[in-house]
């Protein structure tokens, strides 16, 4: 039988037909821009899309057509909607409308942001807004950092230039190295000592769920230091959004010689509020931070800001070495020589983007007004007899129990909310009990919005 020969340059040139997919694409991401909100969607079982999308990688293609409508009809309305004003589960996202738009820009460019050679323009516009960041916090302007995909990766990043570093003045030996830590602190933490092969020294939090100066110097008096090389502090906890006691771990960090890192993953955005900037006093003395722009900062994921008070220290630990990286090597500002990864897409640009366009008023405005929702649905819940507000609300998240309920009544309550599409809120474990909490992030959650949920747990 005669060979089926398909010219190898087709995929990569633009014909009618890749108009004709290029206006369907650019018309889905315009009409789905225009919605708000958003419908809120929901998870459909592999079997369900077996059976509705079927077979999707064939030998001769379904066509860009036929996909883009696969995937606008079947595999789209199968995926949450993080952007709903009503998705208040763990942390979700509100991208910016320009942020979105200019993430199509930047798939479209084909960019390998790895390198300041390979990508200098991309590089300059993502350091503005890191230097902007790093301003917020009162680091100095030596500060210096790349975007990363997430927190996960952040938290491992730093915590990989602070080993580096405390072996390189140290000389530990044999001793088992140690990251300080609490319950409270998020799970990547405890993942990265997972990977770099360390221990955690667990710190007790206060009845807040923060890591105090005065506990972690208590666990040091205790401990010791041997091995100790970093201490993870919280900038805005993911299950409650408490605040560790950042100057008291500080002044801990600076008397032991002790890395101070700091994630801020969700709250870290909150600098800009000056509402709540005192609640962050002392994250200036931290020798890494992470803040998650596509967090509380209105950018598309993925993206992370990962910034190291010294970068020197963080390019000794994560610069990669081989004959055909030499070229490229020397500068100061290669992405690539700031955390654990070679090639990177500019992540950071949708939120450079949507920064440069708005203005930082309009980003401080935009958080202090979700701080006031906070405030208001806190005080919507206080005024219900059936709930309890288990949490004194640093930022924007509420923990809350029913009364009377148990995990199972949690469960049913989330999966009928989601399949009802009215809201998506998911259980927590809080001080050792199953309760549910509210995430606010999105300026176009209300406190209707809050008021509707609540009501449906009567």
């Amino acid at each position: 039988m005669a060979r089926h020969v398909v010219d190898p340059t087709s995929m990569h040139r633009y014909t009618d037909e890749t108009e004709r997919v290029a206006r369907a694409a650019l018309g889905y991401a315009r009409d789905r821009l225009r919605l708000h909100p958003v419908p809120l969607d929901g998870p459909r079982t592999a079997e369900e899309l077996a059976e509705l999308a079927g077979p999707t990688i064939t030998e001769d293609g379904l066509g860009g057509e036929a996909a883009m409508r696969l995937f606008a009809d079947v595999l789209a309305p199968a995926i949450i909607s993080i952007d709903n004003p009503r998705f208040l589960a763990f942390i979700p996202a509100a991208p910016t409308e320009l942020s979105m738009m200019f993430d199509l820009v930047v798939g479209a460019s084909s960019i390998y942001a790895g390198t300041w050679m390979e990508a200098s323009g991309a590089v300059y516009a993502e350091n503005q807004a890191l230097d902007w960041l790093a301003r917020l916090a009162g680091l100095p302007e030596a500060t210096a950092g790349c975007f990363v995909s997430g927190g996960t990766v952040g938290n491992l990043s730093a915590l990989v230039a602070a080993r580096h570093a405390h072996r390189a003045a140290r000389h530990d030996g044999d001793e088992r190295l140690r990251v300080a830590c609490t319950d409270e602190t998020h799970s990547s933490v405890a993942t990265a000592a997972a990977v770099m092969d360390v221990g955690l020294l667990r710190i007790a939090s206060d009845i807040r769920g923060r890591m105090t100066g005065e506990a972690l110097a208590a666990a040091v008096e205790r401990e010791g230091t041997a091995g100790l090389f970093a201490v993870a502090a919280t900038a805005g906890t993911t299950n409650a959004g408490a605040i560790d006691d950042l100057d008291g771990i500080a002044a801990v960090c600076r008397e032991h010689g002790l890395w101070m890192h700091v994630d801020g993953a969700y709250g870290g955005a909150a600098l800009a509020a000056p509402s709540v900037r005192d609640r962050f006093a002392g994250i200036e003395h931290a020798d890494s931070f992470i803040v998650d722009p596509h967090k509380w900062l209105f950018a598309p994921f993925d993206s992370c800001a990962l910034l190291y008070r010294n970068p020197e220290l963080a390019r000794a630990a994560h610069t990669q070495q081989a004959g055909y990286l030499e070229h490229v090597q020397g500068s100061e500002q290669n992405p690539s020589d700031y955390a654990v990864h070679l090639s990177r897409r500019a992540r950071g640009l949708p939120f450079w983007f949507s920064l440069a366009a708005h203005g930082t008023r309009a980003y401080s405005e935009a958080i202090e007004h979700t701080l006031d929702v906070a405030r208001e649905a806190a005080d919507e819940i206080r005024s219900r007899p059936y709930v309890e507000l288990l949490n004194d609300p640093e930022l924007t998240v509420l923990v809350l129990r029913r009364t009377g309920w148990g995990p199972a009544d949690y469960t049913a309550w989330t999966e009928r909310l989601l399949a009802e599409g009215i809201a998506f809120v998911t259980p927590t474990t809080f001080a050792g009990e199953t309760v549910t909490r509210f995430a606010i992030v999105n300026p176009r959650t209300t406190r209707a919005d809050v008021a509707a949920i609540l009501d449906t747990m009567t």
